[in-house]
């Protein structure tokens, strides 16, 4: 079994083994139990959250003085690994939340805002958005159409947002509107909508293949009229700030992945000793001990990959290529692995009572969101061919 002991972090922390007992009681008590019904009746379960909340999940990497956890990337990839180990959809949930919404108004806001916003965001009061992907605008982000025009002291909002995280159930929500010209890198402005604001509203909630219990909707703006004291940074900023923040949300979604790839290992390593034919464990033929070498050889390397960009992070040091890697490599491993677990569960894992099923339809939003793989790839390329 891969668990929190195996590891190849030989510097792991006290604090680290904490997060990880209190994520692995909590994801035990409050999630296991749940999983499938949820997932079968794409139930968001906004009700446990303010229990992440009072175990400090839901603002992990905020200092303590904004009601946050003021820990580190390493104690929060922790954290998402060991969720996900269980559901990733409430991994998921508690990923965007962190890294995206709070995490935008923690860097780019004033201490008027953050002491607005942040304590109900961290005790998990409040549930956090982050609205940036469009319909016709989902890697070209510059080219949104969501506007937001100056009058006097105020802004007007108008747009649709999608494929947004708690689109619905978002008591704050960041959003990036365009300011300026189509395309211009200098063209749009992050803002803080609440909910109740007259002309923000919820639109279409997806039907998804995967992550069911992680909601995700349409945000709409129509004539949404917000004051200026709600704009994060600079005018025009919005985009920069975006970009800096995806880089982050990127080692997000490689713990998401991780936790995954190893949820989907622990299962098939069980079954394989388990299950007999001709006589003996499945496990004992070579056909399937390579594939789970395969396996745990590939989660250890994404580990690895991530616990790098962690501790750049930590450092203040630029993740934008660490964090694309660890991203593209943890995803196209989890993907990798939960479609060997099926294999190797044979007829019984295409059925809902084993849980490979759920980690491969899970996994696959891992090489899409916060940038495709080939997004990954194109970031790479352009660190390592202008370095």
């Amino acid at each position: 079994m891969i668990d929190f002991e195996l590891r190849p972090d030989i510097k792991t922390s006290e604090t680290q083994r904490m997060v990880y007992e209190a994520a692995r009681d909590f994801a035990t008590q409050f999630i296991k139990p749940k999983v499938m019904e949820w997932d079968e009746a794409q139930y968001f379960p906004v009700e446990i959250f303010d229990k992440a909340g009072a175990l400090g999940f839901m603002g992990m990497l905020i200092p303590e003085s904004y009601g946050g956890s003021g820990m580190g990337y390493h104690e929060y990839v922790t954290l998402i690994e060991t969720i996900s180990i269980v559901d990733p959809s409430i991994g998921l949930s508690i990923a965007a939340h962190n890294s995206l919404c709070v995490n935008h108004i923690y860097s780019f806001g004033t201490e008027e805002q953050r002491l607005r916003w942040l304590p109900k965001l961290c005790e998990g009061i409040s549930i956090g958005a982050w609205g940036l992907t469009e319909h016709n605008t989902g890697s070209d982000a510059k080219g949104m159409s969501t506007t937001a025009r100056k009058q006097g002291d105020q802004w007007i909002l108008n747009g649709t947002k999608n494929f947004i995280t708690h689109g619905i159930s978002a008591d704050v929500a960041v959003v990036v509107a365009r300011s300026g010209d189509k395309g211009d890198s200098r063209g749009t402005t992050a803002f803080v909508v609440e909910r109740g604001t007259p002309g923000f509203y919820s639109g279409k909630k997806e039907n998804k293949l995967g992550m069911r219990a992680s909601e995700t909707a349409e945000m709409v703006f129509e004539n949404c009229i917000i004051p200026d004291e709600n704009r994060l940074g600079p005018v025009g900023d919005g985009f920069i700030q975006s970009m800096k923040i995806l880089d982050g949300g990127r080692i997000s979604i490689a713990a998401l992945s991780l936790g995954i790839a190893k949820g989907a290992y622990n299962a098939s390593l069980s079954y394989s000793k388990e299950r007999k034919q001709f006589g003996k464990s499945i496990s004992d033929f070579q056909g399937i001990s390579f594939k789970l070498v395969d396996m745990v050889t590939e989660i250890e390397a994404a580990s690895l990959l991530t616990q790098k960009a962690s501790e750049m992070k930590n450092q203040n040091l630029s993740v934008t290529q660490s964090g694309a890697m660890a991203k593209l490599f943890a995803s196209e491993t989890c993907v990798k692995v939960a479609n060997e677990a099926v294999q190797i569960h044979g007829g019984y894992g295409f059925t809902k009572d084993y849980p490979v099923e759920k980690f491969l339809r899970d996994s696959k939003l891992c090489t899409i969101g916060e940038g495709t793989s080939e997004i990954q790839k194109i970031v790479i390329a352009r660190k390592i061919l202008n370095s």
